[in-house]
């Protein structure tokens, strides 16, 4: 039995012998990060000169790096990248192996975790669902003889179809007993916000409404890993694409920062942090295969312009894509743009759409994949593919 049967005996998996097989050392290699939750963008690509976003976030805007002072680094002259991010991607971003593309979604102006997850792995728009397939099994389809993966606990709406591929859970969730730390964050920082006499008297009902949020907020993850997970599993996927699957999905949750969301520092920076230490440890375990490899990093929309009472964000429209890869041509926020000021705002609150996230996509996988023009429109049916040279 060879290293790679031992791998799967000891995940309980049953493969056939095709699926057993070593990927070719040059086939092109597409991993989906899909951040469940909704990752709040304009934190992590965060505007350098604009007063309305300073004014909409007093608490939580990132500030641009200045006087040793941690803060946004410069991309360009519009953009800046988060401390947490650019503390474990600074490499790739200087060898033009990360993009981004900002203004970034679908047309779809649902606010539901839920049906937008859905939609955005089916990779169709607004109208009602009727794909049988995921845009990942769509690829495979027009891609033959490729071999894909999910590493999650159940196999992802993105790679449904007549072929069945399979699953690798990467980690358990466990709750522990009594309340958990997101609970207790929330609880603390309501309790904060109110008078010290009232405190016993609302404690049980601000307890129930922070449990509740927090379930709501997990709700949202559909069982994903957290990005301390992910990085602690890189490793292991990162040699599994390499050894066997040429297209793989993970999703990664607790992106549903309503409540003390952080800046520079805090909740989101933590996950940030973990997040992009995961994708650099990824690169690195490919090895000379990152140069054939991309990784796309999505979420199912942004979140509002301005922060809201509880000092963290909400539900929003457009959002970014995260583009990753050795044979990238990136080093540049592409796609789309409007200066960041409420008057762009869609219905006064969100960032737009600018930037069709099938259309992006469309284009990234049928440069990488070496499609033509109809196998390209098959992705992303209704939809033409847009080719932002990133390939």
């Amino acid at each position: 039995m060879n290293r790679r049967q031992c791998l799967v005996q000891a995940m309980g998996l049953t493969l056939s012998p095709a699926l057993l097989a070593a990927a070719p050392a040059r086939a092109p290699r597409t991993l989906v990060v899909f951040l469940r939750g909704a990752c709040d963008g304009l934190s992590v690509l965060s505007p350098l000169d604009s007063d309305d976003y300073r004014e909409a976030r007093p608490q939580i805007a990132i500030p641009r790096a200045q006087g040793g002072q941690p803060g946004s680094q410069a991309l360009d002259a519009d953009w800046g990248l988060h401390p947490a991010v650019w503390q474990h991607l600074e490499p790739l971003w200087r060898q033009r192996q990360l993009a981004f593309v900002p203004f970034a979604g679908m047309p779809d102006p649902s606010r539901s975790h839920f049906e937008m997850q859905d939609k955005m792995e089916l990779g169709q728009g607004s109208q009602p669902r009727d794909y049988r397939s995921g845009f990942l099994a769509r690829l495979l389809a027009e891609t033959q003889g490729r071999k894909a993966a999910a590493f999650t606990r159940q196999v992802p709406l993105v790679l449904s179809g007549p072929v069945t591929w399979p699953n690798i859970p990467l980690a358990t969730r466990g709750r522990a007993h009594g309340l958990d730390t997101r609970t207790q964050d929330l609880m603390r920082e309501m309790y904060q916000r109110q008078p010290e006499g009232r405190l016993a008297a609302e404690a049980l009902e601000n307890r129930a409404m922070a449990a509740d949020l927090a379930q709501e907020m997990d709700a949202a993850d559909r069982q994903a890993v957290s990005p301390g997970s992910f990085t602690a599993a890189a490793d292991r996927i990162g040699r599994m694409m390499l050894e066997r699957f040429q297209v793989g999905f993970v999703d990664v949750g607790r992106w549903d920062t309503h409540v003390s969301q952080g800046a520079v520092t805090g909740q989101l920076a933590d996950r940030l942090a973990d997040l992009s230490s995961g994708l650099q440890r990824l690169s690195a375990t490919l090895g000379s295969a990152w140069a054939d490899t991309v990784v796309i990093v999505i979420s199912e929309f942004g979140r509002t312009f301005k922060e809201n009472g509880n000092r963290g964000t909400d539900h929003g429209h457009g959002g970014l894509i995260w583009l990753l890869g050795g044979g990238l041509h990136g080093g540049r926020v592409a796609g789309e743009q409007v200066p960041v000021r409420w008057r762009h705002l869609h219905e006064q609150r969100d960032l737009p759409v600018l930037n069709d996230y099938r259309q992006v996509l469309g284009g990234v996988l049928a440069r990488q994949h070496g499609l033509d023009a109809a196998a390209a429109s098959r992705l992303f049916p209704g939809t033409r593919p847009l080719d932002l040279s990133l390939l």
